[in-house]
């Protein structure tokens, strides 16, 4: 009896060990890629998020004797400084004196040129795990010029701080942008690893990627360690200026649709994506007013009064609140209380349905339309389901970690 007895104490000994263990990213794992690097000339694209503890992962590379000849930089550029949307021109960074060429401002994707004198491509980058969050998009971009250039890459996986649930609309390629590129749902349940294989194995790249994909040389994934989608990891730094927290990550994927409205979407505030609202809303409500400030210099409703909503909180009470799905009561509570409904949405130039901001965010002209005709969020959820449920069938087969199902 002590036999089994002290048979079962090591067991849960170690089961609660390794349910302790703590995330390890995969640019850590420097001894299972850096021989990959080691006499190779190496371009990386990668941000302010690519760090080894509390330095950037270039640093780490070049102390290691890595060979980086040039660097790529995504959205907020490669320190992660600029506005949302802010073209971004080249430069040398003044930490490394590396080249920075900008994926974000003239073009989004190396060239031929580019890559010339370039051996193997590196990608890091921390995704949070929404499909308008503009770094799968680079992400595609990126694996397009390795195939069609010949160039290994190797990906250093990142955990996704939302990668414990599926949910929202899935993308008509019709509606297809830079914020959203393939026919996934708004928050999909994939690391930035997982994602290329899924692009590359159901042939979602450009025709010619596509062509050229079996012949080209193999995308290689390094693993997280101690990650699966059950986890809840939070970030160590923030992903892009307004993101500032978990609860803006957590939040990021319910309001971000408040961009392609009037709305304010917090932007200029202390919580973005936390706070939203608008001057014509009643005035019993949270006030704030958008300021101009780094990485918001001009917010949507500067220097204006507006009332709305502060869902800002701590990381647990957040997800309490998003219950694990995207929450549409907000915005269809929003489209209630604003006295011109024809003018809640932003207009697109053209009048077409597909350029309209909001369509490209929700991946569809239908959420608009549901809204519209004052659609219960239970109906536009049921409409959600069939496509989410061909969708976990495609995901499953490129999954990399353990699944929250």
């Amino acid at each position: 009896m002590k036999k089994y007895l002290l048979l079962w104490c090591l067991i849960v000994v170690v089961v609660t060990a390794s349910a302790q263990l703590p995330i390890i990213p995969a640019a850590y794992r420097t001894d299972i890629y850096i021989p990959l690097l080691k006499g190779k000339r190496v371009a990386i694209f990668a941000n302010h998020t690519a760090t080894i503890g509390g330095t950037h992962l270039v640093d780490s590379l070049q102390k290691l004797g890595v060979n980086i000849t040039k660097a790529f930089g995504p959205e907020h550029g490669f320190r992660g400084k600029a506005d949302a949307g802010e073209k971004i021109d080249n430069y040398k960074d003044s930490a490394t004196g590396i080249t920075v060429i900008s994926l974000y401002g003239k073009k989004r994707r190396p060239s031929a040129e580019d890559l010339a004198d370039v051996d193997i491509m590196l990608f890091d980058i921390q995704d949070v795990g929404v499909r308008f969050y503009t770094f799968i998009s680079s992400l595609q971009e990126y694996i397009e010029a390795a195939i069609e250039n010949k160039k290994p890459l190797i990906i250093l996986d990142r955990p996704n701080p939302n990668g414990f649930y599926i949910d929202g609309p899935i993308l008509d390629t019709a509606y297809k942008s830079f914020v959203g590129m393939q026919p996934i749902p708004v928050v999909y349940g994939m690391t930035m690893g997982e994602y290329a294989k899924m692009i590359v194995g159901e042939k979602w790249l450009n025709e010619k990627a596509n062509h050229l994909v079996d012949t080209a040389f193999p995308i290689q994934v390094i693993e997280c360690a101690n990650y699966n989608h059950k986890s809840k990891y939070e970030l160590p730094i923030k992903p892009s200026p307004n993101l500032p927290d978990m609860a803006a990550v957590y939040w990021y994927g319910s309001t971000c649709y408040f961009e392609g409205t009037v709305f304010s979407e917090g932007r200029g505030t202390d919580h973005p994506f936390s706070i939203f609202g608008h001057p014509a809303l009643p005035k019993t409500m949270f006030a704030f007013t958008p300021l101009s400030r780094d990485g918001a210099k001009e917010p949507k409703l500067k220097n204006k009064l507006c009332y709305g909503w502060n869902l800002h909180g701590t990381a647990e009470v957040v997800l309490q609140n998003l219950n694990n799905q995207i929450q549409l009561k907000y915005l269809l509570e929003a489209y209630r209380l604003y006295p011109q409904k024809d003018s809640f949405f932003l207009p697109a130039k053209s009048g077409e349905s597909k350029d309209y901001f909001f369509n490209k965010l929700a991946g569809n002209k239908l959420l608009m339309q549901q809204i519209k005709a004052g659609k219960t969020e239970a109906a536009i959820r049921r409409s959600w389901q069939p496509g989410l449920n061909a969708f976990k069938k495609i995901r499953k087969k490129y999954l990399l970690y353990e699944d929250f199902e």
